[in-house]
């Protein structure tokens, strides 16, 4: 009796490890509903954030709001820039796409042949 492949063989690429490992950093930075809030909100501001900003909004304690944004931004997640005695959060511009990158690295778009 012949033998019938039930699937198709997996193909493409895989992750080397450090990427595996640049995903979970990633991962772990957003896996916490405040910094998915965080995100949200930089993400539909319109220009960077003061850290100010986020405590009457999330309503958290200040030190809650910049361990949470310490943690976004040591994933790469976020970058910070000070201005006087302020420290404003804006989405670092290729985060994003890095993430996206390491997630399907050789994906081809849907609907493409």
């Amino acid at each position: 009796m012949p033998l019938i492949d039930c699937c198709t063989p997996l193909a493409g690429e895989t992750l080397a490890e450090d990427e595996v490992l640049e995903l979970e950093r990633l991962f772990q930075a957003i896996a916490d509903k405040q910094r998915i809030r965080i995100l949200n909100l930089l993400l539909t501001a319109e220009d960077a954030v003061c850290v100010c900003e986020f405590v009457p909004t999330l309503g958290l304690a200040q030190a809650t709001v910049s361990y949470h944004l310490k943690q976004l931004t040591e994933a790469g997640l976020l970058v910070k820039e000070r201005r006087s005695y302020y420290v404003y959060y804006r989405v670092a511009p290729e985060a994003l796409e890095r993430l996206r990158a390491l997630l399907a690295p050789s994906a081809t778009p849907v609907g493409a042949v």
